[in-house]
């Protein structure tokens, strides 16, 4: 570790300068080495990566009660942990949908795998993440005593939950019409999913269960209809615009 901030010349006795915030990184060093180490800082490959997913699967909403009460240096970010899955979901579902796995009955691989797998891989993501804070306001309607950044890091930790188990269920689409399993699978996947929202409600808010229940089923039917017409919307002005 070098004496003085590469940034500021602040003189160093850690690995951050206490001025500038910048680490020091020695990069006279092996590339195997450095790329360990970018690796590490970006993916977190320390263990808390492992851990925030285990509790984000198996534990609704404890990752946004730990984070909203401080304790936050055992977890991934919730931004960052949105942008990991969130990527990882749509390179998925773009692959699947390049090789028409995911067209409707009379949709052609030909004319309509390339279209939907750009819809997948370049549109649908922008309009998830502006839909981020919409979902959130949808939360701020129905607890109103809560501040709308509770929500915001709520809707983050929720949809990066669904993106897992939709990951699950997509790759499943074509064989579920043929055989049992997939489908016993997707509807499994499914469960959890509805499962999970009702959990991390009561978890976050103190809901009761009947109460986290049907706040979930108007949620999820007023962000549905949203998510529908902005869908529509983005296709229709889309195949204008070709």
């Amino acid at each position: 570790m070098s004496t003085r901030c590469k940034n500021c010349d602040t003189p160093l006795e850690d690995a951050f300068c206490p001025r500038c915030g910048q680490k020091d990184i020695d990069l006279q060093r092996p590339i195997f080495e450095l790329l360990r180490e970018v690796l590490e800082e970006t993916f977190e490959v320390d263990g808390r990566a492992a851990r925030t997913l285990r509790a984000l699967l198996l534990r609704p909403g404890v990752l946004t009660v730990e984070y909203l009460q401080g304790h936050r240096r055992r977890y991934t970010p919730p931004v960052r942990l949105y942008l990991i899955v969130s990527v990882s979901f749509f390179l998925l579902a773009t692959w699947l949908a390049s090789r028409g796995l995911l067209l409707d009955k009379g949709q052609e691989v030909l004319a309509d795998a390339p279209q939907q797998a750009r819809f997948l891989g370049d549109e649908l993501p922008k309009l998830m993440f502006v839909l981020l804070p919409v979902f959130a306001l949808l939360l701020k309607l129905g607890y109103r005593q809560r501040l709308y950044f509770d929500h915001l890091i709520f809707s983050l930790h929720l949809h990066s939950a669904a993106y897992v188990a939709m990951a699950v269920m997509l790759p499943l689409e074509e064989a579920s019409g043929q055989h049992w399993l997939p489908l016993l699978t997707q509807l499994l996947a499914g469960i959890y999913l509805l499962a999970y929202f009702v959990i991390a409600l009561r978890r976050v808010y103190g809901s009761g269960w009947l109460g986290a229940s049907l706040k979930t089923l108007v949620l999820l039917i007023g962000y549905m209809v949203i998510l529908s017409i902005v869908i529509e919307a983005t296709s229709s002005f889309l195949i204008i615009s070709d």
